[in-house]
């Protein structure tokens, strides 16, 4: 901790930072000017909304191309000094993590890990205009992605930095440098906006959300975008990256689909999320940014190792939340908590072992008894008629930790102090698009009552390349007190936007090509509209609004009754939204449980 001299001029990097404060400030006095009190935007009271599709715009740049390695390529360091500097929030206002990247990362047959003590993990951080700086120490770490087949090439990353800094007031203005000062390494500054206290009257003033971002043309127009609404918060709804589209040797994949998550390995070409990290400095090291994973994140390896990149590169609050995993975990920013969920681990309320279980237990061990791999005798003996005995009659059942950890969670929201409950997981549960149509059914019939059961507001999901908002929906069918789910993968990815609707003659898949990571939950429908088919012969009635463009949403909470959500495609400007509405609590009509 020191002095540092501030001059009464304004520099230039103060200057990006004081110039966006007043042009957000500029325009929310424009958009109170133009909508007063919300008159003329629809609120979802008004609900549940006539289905409506959005006719295809054909200028839009379906045939999609990723960035050049050239620009990619722009921000890259020289020796130790920081990149791919990020900033991510800790479960409380009061503290927050600095992440970066210092020396090169790796690729070929003969590679050589760097040693993570080579350099000092520092963050020097001060309250904006402040003359006192802090400093906070954290810890350094660098992965693998080892692939055992001759002709595919191993990567080794640079070293990874994460800092916790705490002692934080709430809603402040940060400025901050990392890196390593003892060897002149340290970053230029940066800055980021604290969450509220938690409280009914207290919200981040923007929450940016989108998913399936990539490295496109299309993800340079999303992002520019984004940053121009200032967002104080950045939710990212899974596939980040993309790397996994790639083989090792940096050539696009001509068979992602053959590389299915049971494959022993999955090739990828990691460089890509040193590319994607650099470019997205810009916005992730200014504003306070959250991630979930997608299946595109799950990056299979040997010895059958799995999200090495993303449980490396990112930290999460999961365990200040109470999580045993990176990969689900919980935070709070001002009135709202969030809850982050995984699709690609279990999730079930009651998984049942039954007799094949111990058959495997009872037939391996008897293998090994004949084959003299376990001694002769007595004790031997008995533990294979155990097994034997297991196998004939036993069945019991266990809760997954994910599912445990989150009823616990969801139990412990004080709803007086965090009134809004917002749930972000990857895969949606209501899509009407046939790509991905209801592939994790699964979790939805484990996990939809609990979420229901305690009041859950929005749920944010992305993986469809596309946009959709639904009315208030559970178990399929219209309900005041059930979620409103926004769809937002529609970030700019390489895959190409999804343009087809399960509904439409023709694109009804079929039940036994549906994927799901939780075995085989999706069955024709028993009831409703749908009753006796796998789809809808229309747009369902939950479908409130779809559209095929890319693009990002604006969330802006209000109070505690009163959110605003925003979509705003890419191919017009920032400020237009192409959909628009108030998403309002009803407390009293959907009384949710006591904490």
């Amino acid at each position: 901790m020191g002095l540092v001299s501030v001059s009464d001029s304004v520099s230039v990097s103060e200057l990006f930072v004081l110039i966006p404060l007043c042009l957000s400030f500029l325009l929310s006095l424009m958009l109170r000017c133009v909508d007063g009190d919300g008159i003329g935007i629809p609120t979802t009271l008004e609900g549940p909304f006539k289905p409506v599709t959005a006719p295809l715009d054909k200028n839009l740049r379906l045939n999609v191309s990723d960035l050049p390695y050239v620009l990619q390529n722009n921000a890259q360091g020289e020796g130790f000094q920081p990149e791919q500097i990020f900033v991510s929030l800790s479960a409380r206002y009061d503290s927050v993590w600095i992440s970066w990247i210092t020396g090169e990362f790796q690729i070929g047959d003969n590679i050589s890990p760097l040693d993570p003590e080579l350099v000092q993990s520092i963050v020097y951080f001060r309250v904006f205009r402040s003359s006192l700086t802090y400093q906070a120490e954290g810890y350094s770490l660098v992965y693998n992605q080892l692939y055992p087949p001759d002709g595919l090439q191993n990567y080794t990353s640079g070293i990874i930095h994460h800092v916790l800094i705490t002692g934080l007031q709430p809603n402040t203005l940060y400025e901050y440098e990392c890196g390593d000062p003892s060897i002149a390494a340290m970053s230029s500054s940066h800055y980021f906006r604290t969450m509220p206290v938690s409280g009914p009257s207290d919200y981040p003033n923007r929450i940016a959300v989108v998913g399936d971002l990539g490295l496109t043309y299309n993800t340079t127009t999303t992002v520019a975008h984004l940053m121009s609404n200032h967002p104080d918060l950045l939710l990212l709804i899974g596939d980040l990256s993309y790397a996994d589209l790639y083989l090792t040797n940096g050539t696009k994949s001509s068979c992602y689909l053959c590389q299915s998550i049971e494959s022993p390995i999955q090739e990828t070409y990691q460089p890509r999320w040193d590319y994607w990290g650099r470019y997205m400095q810009p916005l992730v090291s200014n504003v306070p940014t959250m991630v979930i994973e997608g299946e595109h994140e799950i990056e299979r390896q040997a010895e059958n190792q799995t999200f090495a990149a993303y449980s490396s590169r990112f930290v999460f609050p999961s365990e200040e939340s109470g999580s045993s995993s990176s990969l689900y975990y919980s935070f709070n920013a001002g009135g709202i908590h969030f809850v982050m969920l995984s699709a690609y681990i279990d999730y079930d309320k009651s998984c049942t072992f039954i007799k094949s279980t111990f058959f495997l237990l009872f037939a391996s061990l008897l293998t090994m008894y004949y084959h003299k791999r376990l001694a002769f005798g007595t004790d031997s003996l008995w533990l294979v008629l155990l097994s034997y005995l297991l196998m004939r009659f036993s069945s019991f059942t266990v809760t997954a930790d994910q599912y445990k950890w989150l009823e616990s969670d969801l139990g412990d929201v004080d709803r007086e102090v965090t009134p809004w409950l917002i749930a972000a997981w990857h895969p949606p549960w209501y899509s009407t698009y046939s790509a991905h149509y209801r592939e994790v059914e699964c979790m939805r019939v484990e996990m939809e009552d609990l979420l229901y059961y305690y009041g859950v507001d929005i749920v944010f999901n992305g993986h469809v390349h596309a946009y959709e908002r639904s009315n208030r929906v559970y178990n399929y069918s219209l309900d005041p007190c059930g979620p409103v789910y926004i769809l937002v993968g529609d970030g700019g990815n390489v895959e190409g936007l999804d343009i087809v609707h399960a509904d439409e003659p023709g694109n009804c898949p079929e039940p036994s090509t549906t994927p799901d990571m939780g075995g085989s939950c999706a069955f024709n429908f028993t009831s409703g509209p749908a009753s006796g088919k796998f789809c809808w012969d229309r747009q369902p009635d939950y479908s409130a609004y779809r559209e095929s463009s890319f693009g990002h949403g604006i969330l802006e909470v209000k109070n505690e009754t009163h959110a605003l959500w925003s979509w705003h495609r890419n191919q017009e400007f920032y400020e237009i939204a192409g959909d628009i509405i108030y998403i309002v609590r009803e407390p009293n009509r959907c009384p949710v449980q006591p904490k």
